[in-house]
């Protein structure tokens, strides 16, 4: 009998990367993506290395999520090797370019954050929702789709209202699409994680040290790439009965508003 497969997009490091290691512990065969081919991405080359010695066959599929040409590549290369997806995990992300006064947000900034974070992962959810639909050759294992958005498809951040609003929009396609899977044997569910110890917010360490220290995560401390990485694969193992696209806020408490 084959094991599971799951899909990774933006596994070379980071909260992808985690993903993909929790899931090859979980007993799944891996693929990692990345826009760079393999040839220019040592970081990807290096995940494939450490995730095969956890025990996965691990493939890479190289393809910008935000190019949808690019999609065939990746599901092709998946299918290629595995015949099926059985877990789509949407991670790929990127932040604003460059946080400033949304008065003088420009197009271009705009285009790059939704391109990726929103329009990316609808049409590869939807292109591997087909594939799923039509996939009968293991009927015990769990069909889901993973969305993982941010703390800031909730909160407001007026510096950087690209970030914001492209994941409030991959927050509303995760629901669009959980509703329209809700009865087939597809799952579709939201991980919003908060402060995340990853390269995205290394920029930003000496400010959300301050806040955190302050209180503004109630768990005071920050969050890692692992703590994601596990609510991802118990949804994958877990054939979460009757729920239909639960948000699950990753983020130690910092979506609580207190006085």
């Amino acid at each position: 009998m084959r094991k599971p497969v799951a899909l990774i997009t933006g596994s070379s490091r980071g909260i992808g990367f985690a993903c993909a290691c929790q899931l090859a512990k979980s007993g799944f065969d891996i693929v990692i993506n990345g826009r760079k081919s393999q040839s220019d991405d040592q970081d990807l080359l290096l995940a494939k290395e450490k995730i095969q010695k956890l025990g996965a066959k691990c493939v890479i599929a190289q393809g910008d999520i935000s190019v949808i040409t690019e999609h065939k590549n990746i599901i092709e290369t998946a299918l290629e090797n595995f015949e099926t997806i059985d877990c789509l995990v949407n991670n790929a992300g990127t932040g604003a370019k460059k946080r400033g006064d949304l008065l003088n947000l420009t197009e271009d900034s705009w285009d790059y954050c939704l391109n990726l974070n929103a329009k990316g992962l609808f049409f590869l959810s939807q292109k591997v929702a087909q594939i799923m639909l039509d996939d009968s050759s293991r009927t015990d294992v769990n069909k889901i789709i993973i969305n993982i958005t941010s703390c800031s498809a909730k909160i407001l951040s007026p510096n950087r209202a690209e970030y914001c609003v492209s994941k409030a929009a991959a927050s509303m396609a995760t629901q669009l699409l959980a509703l329209r899977l809700a009865d087939t044997k597809i799952k579709v569910f939201e991980i919003r994680p908060g402060i995340i110890k990853t390269d995205m917010t290394l920029p930003v360490k000496d400010k959300y040290d301050a806040f955190i220290a302050g209180g503004l995560v109630p768990e005071r401390r920050w969050g890692e790439p692992n703590d994601v990485a596990q609510i991802v694969s118990m949804l994958a193992l877990n054939p979460m009965p009757y729920t239909i696209g639960q948000i699950f806020d990753v983020d130690g408490g910092l979506h609580f508003h207190s006085f």
